[in-house]
């Protein structure tokens, strides 16, 4: 046992120094868990952010002059006067996102009790910012008619009072949940890489026939590879969460970093027994490339992190279950974001270290049927 433990430290170093010395998988480190995540945490792909829009002002009313300057940043630009003319060649050309038609007669028929019609023309191509924009857009003109109606500038009275408390997130800054589920997504992307990556060098190197006549067996190899690329994530993402997320972003962590790093070292075991399979599998890169794709974009896509468990099928939510992604996610959020301690995030914990245990088992299996195979 002592003898195994020591050829797995030594290899590990081994492991270390040969990652140092490439290039672009340390370029690769850094920029995932820095550059990576504060452009998409600042990106705000889902926040409705400086959205062009248009006024056809056909009416000319006080009404539709108070609607054209409610349009306000950092949600809109300032409006810009066109006509209607120009609505298609602006929105094909994508430098306009929202038109507000505003007919003629529209304040005199809305006071006459009449119902005038508003007609705004949206861009969908920008999906996300189409669909809150309309949203925002429909609540600013619904506001203004009502101030218009009750002939007076303060807000109209709700006959029920509703008080909206924001947990955890109070401003809805989604570059904090965005950054946060980069670095979960990145640490199941580079687990893959890192260690697949690894198995293929060497034995495109042909160092791995010299490592199969020392006295070392495929256990003492992989699990050497396994620890030398877990140390390097975990302390990409101790440096990431400390001075990228809390000092750069600004995010207020609320649980313990520690706790979050242990589990961060147990979903490792699973993230790098997936790339040592891929690893035994692909003959060279490009097809490592080609499996990686199938494999860790469906676990990261399908994880929670871009879409919430409880918008999916029941059928597929108990399917994913199985997948110890899921459970990453969940007491990422749950540690970082509500403060969770061991007691509540143990069952994540569990799950991911029974299933991690069945996969890093079946790639350690796959990997002494491939080094026996290139002994032979």
């Amino acid at each position: 046992m002592r003898r195994t433990i020591a050829n797995i430290f030594w290899l590990g170093t081994k492991e270390l120094r040969a990652f140092g010395h490439d290039v672009v998988l340390v370029a690769l480190v850094i920029w995932a868990f820095s550059f990576s995540i504060v452009n998409v945490a600042r990106s705000g792909v889902e926040d409705l952010h400086n959205a062009s829009i248009g006024i056809i002002d056909e009416d000319r009313s006080a009404l539709s002059l108070r609607i054209a300057g409610a349009f306000l940043p950092p949600y809109f630009n300032p409006p810009q006067w066109i006509g209607e003319h120009d609505v298609d060649a602006l929105m094909n050309d994508g430098r306009m996102t929202f038109a507000v038609d505003i007919p003629p007669n529209f304040q005199r028929d809305l006071l006459g009790g009449r119902q005038p019609t508003i007609q705004v023309d949206v861009d969908a191509t920008a999906m996300m910012q189409a669909g809150i924009g309309a949203g925002y857009i429909q609540q600013i003109i619904s506001t203004e008619i009502s101030r218009t109606l009750a002939h007076t500038d303060a807000p109209p009275a709700s006959p029920v009072e509703l008080a909206v408390r924001i947990a955890f997130n109070p401003n809805l800054t989604a570059g904090w949940f965005t950054g946060l589920m980069e670095i979960v997504n990145n640490v199941t992307m580079l687990a893959i890489i890192l260690s697949g990556a690894a198995i293929i060098r060497e034995r495109e190197h042909g160092t791995l026939d010299h490592l199969l006549v020392m006295p070392l067996t495929p256990f003492e190899i992989a699990m050497s590879k396994i620890w030398a690329n877990g140390l390097v994530i975990s302390v990409a993402v101790a440096f990431a969460l400390t001075v990228v997320v809390r000092g750069l972003l600004g995010f207020p962590i609320q649980g313990s970093v520690p706790l979050f790093l242990a589990g961060v070292a147990i979903y490792l075991f699973f993230g790098t027994a997936i790339g040592i399979f891929l690893g035994t599998v692909a003959r060279s890169m490009p097809q490592f490339g080609l499996l990686y794709m199938l494999v860790a974009i469906p676990l990261m896509i399908l994880s929670g992190s871009h879409t919430p468990q409880e918008a999916m099928p029941a059928s597929l939510r108990m399917v994913l279950q199985g997948s110890p992604t899921t459970h990453f996610v969940a007491f990422a959020q749950a540690i970082l974001c509500r403060g969770a301690g061991l007691s509540v995030v143990w069952p994540q914990f569990l799950a991911i270290g029974l299933i991690g245990g069945i996969f890093l088992g079946l790639a350690l299996f796959r990997f002494r049927h491939a080094t026996a195979q290139t002994a032979q």
